[in-house]
Parts: structure tokens; C-alpha cells; sequence
């Protein structure tokens, strides 16, 4: 049985001032499922333990992340996390500071009902 798609959100977060890859990358997780309510698991009887929330999350240094941080703080779902090559570094050349900017791509999916 294979499993479908039934929401997908995107966010954005950024770090202005500590070039912090996974504080950007939680903010926009948090972003994403800040929009999202799912009222059809419990209206359904369907354990949110059945749900399976797969994450994309794009920085420019994807290496940097924290997946197991960013893991943790997810709510709902057995969650994966991919990293990739993404969102924009922003540099201000008056104060040296760059500003990191992450988005994600949040999707959950259930077992396809027969």
C-alpha cells in the first residue's frame, strides 16, 4: 500500500543577525505549519502516528543544519528531513552581517485508503 499526499505548505525564516542555518530552517517549518490545521485525522479516527511528514528545507549551506533539532520540534507525524541547496544569504557590506534565509516545504501524507 503506498502512501498519498494530502497537504503540502511552504514557509520561510530567516536568522538577521547570528548566520544560524537551523534557526532559519525551524522559523520556516514553523512558518509552514503555522497555516495548517488537519481536522480530518481526528473527525476520521486516524492516529496522527500514521501520518508521515516528509520536510525539504533549502539554505545555502545545507550542511549546517541541524536535522535532529529541526526533527524534534515537529509536532505531528514520523518526520524525514531532507536538506538542499537553497533560500538566499543576503550580506549588508555596511555592517558585515548576512542574513540567512530558509524556506521548507512541509507535506504530510496517510496510507492510500482502498
Amino acid at each position: 500500500m503506498s502512501d498519498q499526499r494530502f497537504i503540502i505548505e511552504m514557509g520561510s525564516g530567516n536568522d538577521q543577525y547570528g548566520m544560524d542555518y537551523t534557526k532559519a530552517a525551524a522559523r520556516a517549518i514553523e512558518d509552514a505549519i503555522r497555516h495548517s490545521a488537519i481536522p480530518m485525522l481526528a473527525v476520521r479516527g486516524i492516529p496522527h502516528t500514521d501520518m508521515r511528514v516528509q520536510v525539504t528545507i533549502g539554505v545555502q549551506e545545507p550542511d549546517k543544519l541541524d536535522i535532529d533539532a529541526l526533527k524534534s520540534a515537529l509536532p505531528r507525524g514520523a518526520a524525514t528531513i531532507t536538506a538542499t541547496h537553497g533560500g538566499l544569504n543576503v550580506h549588508d557590506p555596511d555592517t558585515g552581517n548576512t542574513i540567512v534565509i530558509a524556506t521548507a516545504a512541509v507535506e504530510a501524507f496517510l496510507p492510500k485508503q482502498a
